[in-house]
């Protein structure tokens, strides 16, 4: 048997197996944007219920600058929302919970908890799929396609 007659099956396999690998990279890079895309719906969600809560607050205590905050925060577009989600977890440490109804005061908590969680698990599919893209197989062979690189949410957590 020639040398052509071996090279060529080989050669075929190779392109083939690698074929194969850059498929399921790509794959595997289309599950982590869909992951940071739910990760950031429910981050959204959680601050959007934190607000309405904010809101119920500042009622409560007649806070105008609370209230204020919280509709700032809910209303921003989501490249000055880090900003505004600031002020609001600053104004919401605070209030004095003791002067709240307890339900009230859980419902709160409750929002807070959800938030950090929520901002953790977006983050954490950021990181992922950044790492990822970082890759030079996904950079030359261009898998990432047209989307546009995810971004990590941060402000200060609240002390919960």
């Amino acid at each position: 048997m020639s040398v052509l007659g071996w090279l060529l099956p080989v050669l075929a396999l190779v392109v083939v197996l690698g074929g194969l690998f850059l498929v399921a990279t790509a794959n595997r890079l289309d599950r982590l944007h869909v992951r940071t895309d739910a990760g950031w719906a429910a981050l959204d969600a959680a601050l959007a219920r934190r607000a309405v809560v904010a809101r119920a607050v500042a009622l409560v205590l007649g806070d105008t600058a609370l209230r204020t905050s919280a509709e700032r925060a809910e209303a921003a577009p989501r490249t000055d929302r880090e900003a505004s989600e600031n002020e609001l977890t600053l104004r919401l440490s605070r209030v004095d919970r003791a002067i709240l109804p307890a339900e009230l005061a859980e419902e709160l908590t409750d929002a807070e908890h959800r938030v950090v969680i929520a901002r953790r698990v977006h983050n954490d599919a950021v990181r992922d799929t950044l790492r990822l893209r970082r890759r030079r197989k996904v950079r030359y062979f261009r898998l990432a396609g047209t989307a546009p690189l995810p971004e990590y949410f941060e402000f200060a957590e609240p002390e919960v």
